[in-house]
């Protein structure tokens, strides 16, 4: 009777404690780890809105002015004109990629230090969350930032297009020229190309190594995460006479060579022009720079299994 009466109060609370954490997929562990990085982290997507807020108040000012310039842009070269109509969605691109590039970056530094310097750490850990699930959660942020100031830019790029050609269409003006030249979708396709190649594929070991430099240092991880770099290129340059260290660091920074998204009559940024999967997948040091990554996140994730708060 005891024996039963022990089996009927124990089974409950074996599975409310076991059961649920056990039966839990990794999927969705990791999509939740996510989500609670983007409720702790709100710069991720406030910084992205706030620069894009910014600079289309701007461009709504600029707008009393447009008509006028459009009749002067009617009467220079084709190329100028191009170059002239393009030339603010060519802005918040390149507004939002630095936004996107100074947030991850800033990010990635404080993902593992901050939950050990505030202790928090102890809780996290808590939980049925493995050091792999919560490190590959961190590692995704900035791939969703970087999906963040895409929607952005496209978002804010239409709604310029659209207020554009109000503006112009209650002036007399034609909206034909303005659609032709900035080709909204074409922009759209070469941008999304270049967020996923390069600042996705191509910058993860950067990533990679400031995750590793923020699960290791105690204090101070923008200067560690910079020093050693520096360090390797002074000993190299002094001991050797050379650079190589250097300029692997440019390269992995700037982009395969053939990386160039300008057309040939020097307009820049029609990126869906020179679109080439293909050769990009081809590329040693995209290769290279991904198993790079994955040796950096392997050692984040040991760091974080291994060192308690600071």
């Amino acid at each position: 009777m005891n024996t039963q009466s022990n089996t009927m109060h124990e089974s409950p609370l074996e599975s409310q404690a076991v059961v649920p954490a056990a039966v839990i997929p990794p999927a969705r562990l990791l999509y939740w780890s996510v989500r609670r990085e983007l409720w702790e982290n709100r710069s991720i997507y406030l910084a992205p809105l706030a620069v894009a807020a910014v600079f289309l108040a701007g461009f709504l000012i600029g707008l009393v002015t447009l008509p006028q310039r459009m009749r002067a842009f009617a009467a220079v070269d084709p190329a100028k004109l191009h170059a002239a109509i393009e030339q603010p969605y060519v802005v918040v691109e390149e507004l939002l990629m630095g936004a996107s590039l100074i947030v991850a970056v800033f990010y990635c530094l404080e993902a593992l230090h901050g939950e050990r310097s505030d202790r928090s750490i102890l809780f996290w850990k808590s939980l049925p969350v493995s050091d792999l699930t919560a490190v590959l959660a961190k590692a995704s942020i900035p791939v969703v930032l970087l999906l963040l100031c895409f929607v952005a830019t496209v978002a804010v790029q239409l709604i310029m297009l659209l207020l554009s050609s109000a503006v112009l269409a209650g002036s007399g003006l034609g909206v034909a020229p303005l659609w032709t030249h900035v080709s909204l979708f074409q922009r759209s396709l070469g941008l999304g190309y270049h967020y996923l190649t390069v600042h996705a594929l191509w910058y993860a070991p950067i990533y990679g190594w400031l995750l590793l430099v923020s699960a290791w240092a105690r204090r101070a991880a923008l200067v560690w995460a910079i020093l050693p770099p520096l360090a390797i290129g002074v000993v190299e340059k002094i001991a050797f006479n050379t650079s190589h260290f250097a300029d692997w660091l440019g390269y992995r920074f700037g982009g395969p060579q053939h990386f160039d998204f300008s057309m040939p009559g020097g307009m820049p940024m029609d990126m869906a022009m020179s679109l080439d999967l293909g050769r990009f997948l081809i590329t040693p040091g995209l290769w290279t720079g991904l198993i790079v990554a994955a040796a950096f996140l392997a050692g984040a994730v040991r760091l974080r299994r291994d060192r308690g708060p600071i």
